[in-house]
């Protein structure tokens, strides 16, 4: 198969598809990749890198989207990119297609068969895909909330650990999955005062025995979320419905109890958000304030540690990509139902419920698909 990758279009995004080492991968299995130039600068790798590893060097993305048959990105395909998709190609990256209508029309005129990242799943409904890179997100919100509270970038003046004599910030997880765990560890770890919140009673469990008393679990209800944003100086949202828009837990209305300058942080925004005032920013201008309130929702926060990010990203993604490549998608995801959960879009229907049911398309069984 030809497979190919580009350089990520998305503001401050440096990670990329595929990295030399798994164009290596690929070349071994019999497979032509194509790269285009300058798409592994971003986490150091050169052209040079690339064309080593098996690699040939293309000019610009066009050449890779009208002649490869699998494009492997990272983000989600910008207008310009899903212009170039066409019938019958395969597309192999993050989505986020639920809270996101035009990228689900243009993607189901295009008659590309597109698999999400974020639905593939593992043994007990686990997101192998999703997992590193919310580890990475789960760790950075706090690095990112911790500035955002500095008097300078409008925040509170509060410091997170606080000092001998002065209390520690507040710190409200909501959400105790992969992001919320993170998110909670990098807190505790800087001294501050954590509490997390999840309506599962076996995830507070496992966070209690974990964080023993480094950090207060609560069971998450609207009355307890009221209660502890008033207390917060830094609340960091944390709540995945795998594929489906992100539910909305805190309202406008709940931020008029809060500290002005308190900051909330908002990691599920790629799926639309989990707070009311949420809307996405870059990492060129990654917060704004709104009653007082400073929010920070970097839509591809993991793209600022961008070679971490992108190692972590193509341990898991690379054995798909292979299966792909090898076997041809069909026959990849007939092998393997958890890469056949992947699939969102495939010849002008949708074929995950969740995007299906929030943006009012036919739902299409990848079984139908299949065949």
């Amino acid at each position: 198969m030809r497979v190919g990758t580009v350089k990520e279009i998305k503001n401050h995004e440096y990670r990329v598809g595929l990295t030399p080492e798994s164009v290596l991968e690929l070349v071994s299995h019999g497979h032509e990749v194509w790269v285009e130039s300058g798409a592994g600068l971003g986490i150091g790798a050169d052209d040079a890198a690339y064309a080593a590893a098996g690699g040939i060097i293309k000019p610009d993305a066009k050449a890779v989207f009208d002649d490869c048959e699998m494009v492997v990105k990272v983000k989600e395909p910008q207008a310009g990119e899903r212009a170039m998709l066409r019938e019958g190609q395969i597309l192999y990256t993050y989505l986020h297609l639920a809270p996101d209508p035009e990228q689900t029309a243009d993607l189901v005129k295009s008659g590309v068969t597109a698999i999400a990242y974020e639905t593939v799943t593992g043994p007990g409904n686990t997101l192998p895909l999703l997992k590193p890179m919310s580890q990475v997100a789960g760790r950075m919100s706090i690095q990112a909330g911790a500035t955002a509270l500095e008097k300078a970038h409008g925040g509170r003046g509060v410091l997170l650990g606080g000092v001998p004599g002065v209390l520690p910030g507040r710190v409200l997880v909501i959400g105790g999955g992969v992001v919320g765990f993170n998110a909670a560890q990098m807190a505790v770890g800087l001294g501050a005062d954590v509490t997390i919140l999840d309506r599962d009673p076996e995830v507070l469990e496992r966070l209690g025995t974990h964080f023993e008393s480094r950090a207060k679990t609560r069971f998450s209800n609207r009355a307890n979320i009221e209660q502890m944003i008033c207390e917060a100086e830094l609340v960091i949202g944390a709540v995945l419905i795998p594929g489906a828009a992100a539910p909305k837990l805190v309202t406008r209305d709940m931020l008029k109890c809060m500290k002005p300058g308190a900051v909330l942080v908002d990691v599920a925004i790629d799926q639309g958000g989990c707070f009311e005032t949420s809307h996405a920013t870059t990492h060129a201008d990654p917060t704004y304030v709104i009653d007082g309130i400073v929010h920070y929702c970097v839509a591809n926060m993991p793209g600022a540690v961008a070679r971490t990010s992108t190692y972590a990203l193509n341990n898991v993604t690379l054995p798909h990509a292979l299966r792909i490549a090898d076997l041809g998608w069909q026959g990849a995801l007939k092998a393997n139902p958890h890469l056949a959960n992947g699939l969102n879009v495939h010849s002008g229907k949708v074929t995950y419920e969740a995007v299906a049911t929030e943006l009012g398309y036919a739902y299409t069984p990848v079984s139908e698909v299949l065949g």
